[in-house]
């Protein structure tokens, strides 16, 4: 499990600046388009046949470029804002995974089944199929992230406790 999530990191190529525009509400929301608009690409092959391949391009470059377009928000009290710094504390501290690690590996089997469901209907062209998958997908994606919320937020009580109790204890 901690390899995919190593390897999707690397495959954006996710430095500081980029973490930190991405936390903007408008880059997560819009991220949302991502898995409709590349369904629909591929399902374009119907009309496009080779030409499918250039909207399945943009999706790609959409995909990579989303997270770089938008500036560093103002606020980082959201909802969108917490779920991406919970996903970097997700991925680059072990000590968060014992308390959230198996809702997320469970998940991560949903969004993979979902995601799975969705290739089969593209394939076979199944309009509900298609829908199926893509619906359990996104709400195994969107799931995880809400997840993700709540690593980040316990991450800052558990900073703030520590410091209370440093604090007290003369540390």
């Amino acid at each position: 499990m901690k390899a995919l999530f190593r390897i999707a990191q690397s495959g954006m190529a996710m430095d500081d600046a980029a973490w930190a525009r991405h936390a903007n509400p408008w880059s997560v929301y819009s991220r949302m388009t991502i898995l409709p608009l590349v369904a629909l690409a591929v399902w374009s092959r119907v009309w496009l046949g080779w030409w499918a391949l250039v909207p399945i391009g943009l999706c790609l470059l959409w995909t990579w470029a989303n997270p770089r377009l938008f500036a560093k928000p103002a606020c980082t009290d959201t909802w969108a804002s917490q779920g991406t710094f919970g996903e970097r504390l997700f991925m680059e501290q072990e000590d968060f995974k014992h308390n959230h690690g198996r809702a997320v590996a469970i998940l991560t089997v949903a969004n993979a089944l979902g995601f799975a469901i969705l290739a089969w209907g593209l394939i076979r062209l199944n309009p509900w199929i298609t829908l199926w998958g893509l619906t359990t997908t996104m709400g195994a994606k969107l799931w995880t992230f809400d997840r993700m919320v709540w690593l980040y937020r316990d991450s800052r009580r558990n900073a703030q406790s520590l410091k209370m109790h440093n604090n007290a204890s003369g540390d």
